[in-house]
Formats: structure tokens, sequence, C-alpha cells
């Protein structure tokens, strides 16, 4: 029988797989959950709200989009050179590539959100007499190219880029509540939980 199974040198040459995501990614996934949250609410009362309220809860949106796009590249970047810890053993295949593809698409919806709102708002015909700033307080800029555009062009990009970040931010919600009803369910009926994985405690 060969004794380098029973090495401990063999034991520090392939440890065991993280059980949980890192403390980072943690605070990164709940942070940006909850500011997309806080941004559909804001998106979807806005028309509602007295008219003195819209302005605000606008540019309120503006910033929190904005927000999540910075913090998703972060998140991308981190999870790049940090390994997530794997799905359960006994999902199937099918289920673990499903899996994967959601997360891919959802990456790519967070960052095409913001992207077509930042998109949107450069092509509003009174942005260079309005300029944005990130929660009242930190001066952002719009899109030169957009700006700079025929103002005909610009008026029916405005129109384009709002109705891609309104189908988009639908793709969004349904996605997110596939995610949040596939983690549930593997909790709650196949108790096999995927939950834990991005919840704080002992690894």
């Amino acid at each position: 029988m060969s004794t380098q199974a029973n090495s401990p040198l063999a034991d520090t040459a392939s440890p065991l797989p993280a059980a949980r995501y890192t403390r980072t990614a943690m605070v990164l996934h709940w942070i940006i959950a909850i500011l997309i949250i806080c941004n559909v609410v804001l998106g979807l009362s806005a028309d509602s709200l007295p008219d003195d309220w819209v302005r605000p809860v606008i540019d309120t949106h503006k910033s929190i989009g904005i927000t999540v796009l910075g913090l998703v590249l972060l998140r991308i970047l981190w999870r790049v050179s940090h390994r997530p810890p794997p799905l359960p053993a006994a999902f199937p295949t099918w289920e673990r590539v499903a899996a994967h593809l959601a997360h891919f698409v959802l990456y790519l919806l967070m960052i095409g959100l913001p992207l077509s709102g930042w998109l949107h708002d450069s092509a509003w015909k009174d942005a260079a007499t309005h300029p944005m700033h990130l929660f009242n307080v930190i001066p952002w800029p719009r899109i030169g190219l957009v700006m700079n555009l025929d103002p005909a062009l610009k008026e029916t990009l405005h129109d384009r880029f709002g109705t891609l970040h309104t189908w988009l931010g639908y793709a969004l919600y349904a996605l997110l509540a596939m995610h949040v009803g596939g983690a549930l369910k593997h909790e709650w009926i196949d108790r096999k939980s995927v939950l834990k994985r991005m919840m704080p405690g002992k690894r």
C-alpha cells in the first residue's frame, strides 16, 4: 500500500473546497441584492408619486444603478480570483448547468441594465443643463459620444434606450424571482441547502 495517501503533505496539497463564499463575496452579494430591490421599488413607484418627488426619486434611482454597476464589476473581479464553493454533489448535471447559465445571464443583466440606463440618461435632451451627481454629492459624467449627437437622433436613441432599459428590467425581475425561488426550493423541499453558502457562520 502506498504511504503517499496517508501523508500530511498529500492533505496539504489537496485542500477541501470551501463550504461557503468568502466574506467579501457575501458582503458584495447582499449589498447588491438590497440596492437592486431598492431600485425596483423606486423605478416602479416613480409614476405614481407627486410631481415634486419624481425628480429626486429618479436621481436616486440613477445613483443606485451606477453604484450597482461598480459593485457588480468588483464582484466579478473577486469571483475570478476566488473560486466559489461547489454546488451540492447530489445535484444532477442539468441542474448544475442551469445554475451556472442563470448566474452568467444574471451578471449580464446586472451590467446591461445600468449601462442602458446611463445611455438613456445621456441621450436626454436636458442632460446638458441638468448635471448628474451620485446621491447629490459626487459629480458623474454622461456619455459624451451620446450627448454630442444630433438632437433628433438623440431623441430617438433616448426612446430606444429607455425601452431597452425597461425590458432588461423585466428580464432581471424574472431571473431574480427564479434565482430566489430555486434557492428556497433547494432549502425547503430538496433539503440540499445552497443558501448556507452565502450566509455567514462557521466554516
